[in-house]
């Protein structure tokens, strides 16, 4: 008979513990910090080439929300720094890490291969907050390697790892995913097309790599 082990608790004691206690670095993680500057360049390279726009009638539908900027900054942010407090198990970790990195690389493919650019106004009307930071966004970030979405795929990858260790707490994450995917529409930051893809891409990427990692033994271990 199976016995399901206990669910992971996570405590203002784990979250401190969280904070201090020493974190493993390895090449993988190395790696994958240092993808952001590939993908500027990448980018840079779509800046002279012919870029194409993976549209649907859907979203020509959706409006351009700036409010939505700030759904889309907070809790990607909340997103990418949540696995860091939560991932114990080094097998875990390694896992997440590698999901990512497979992420990152598969989707350069696609944006060397098929450039897109985003669905973008010229210009972000308003005077407040939200208007700003949207203004912000479209500065900071290139407006080119749209599909897949890895900002989408990032958010799933670390929402399914969250829920790997603790199902209330990812299922919460999960939601959070699904906010960022609806906010890169309401942003014109990307397509619907970008948004399927990425969440896919996530998935796909979480099924291969956690594939015979029983959840029960990653608590287990977790708890020891």
């Amino acid at each position: 008979m199976n016995v399901t082990a206990p669910e992971k608790r996570i405590t203002w004691k784990s979250v401190r513990g969280a904070l201090t206690r020493p974190y493993p670095v390895t090449p993988g993680m190395v790696l994958l910090v240092s993808l952001p500057l590939v993908y500027l360049l990448i980018a840079q390279r779509a800046h002279t080439l012919p870029s194409a726009k993976p549209e649907f009638g859907l979203d020509r539908l959706i409006p351009l929300v700036p409010t939505w900027s700030l759904v889309y900054g907070a809790l990607y942010l909340f997103l990418i720094l949540l696995p860091v407090f939560v991932l114990r198990d080094r097998g875990l970790i390694d896992r997440t890490v590698r999901a990512y990195l497979s992420v990152w690389l598969l989707s350069f493919a696609v944006f060397i291969l098929y450039p897109t650019v985003a669905p973008r106004p010229d210009s972000v009307e308003g005077t407040g907050f939200a208007a700003w930071g949207l203004r912000f966004l479209y500065d900071a970030d290139p407006p080119y390697n749209c599909f897949p979405s890895l900002h989408v795929a990032h958010s799933f990858v670390s929402a399914l790892a969250c829920a790997r260790i603790h199902r209330p707490l990812g299922r919460i994450a999960l939601l959070c995913a699904a906010q960022v995917a609806i906010s890169t529409l309401f942003i014109k930051q990307h397509y619907v097309a970008d948004v399927v893809a990425g969440t896919l891409l996530a998935v796909a990427a979480c099924a291969f790599f956690y594939r015979g990692l029983p959840r029960e033994a990653v608590l287990e271990r977790d708890c020891d």
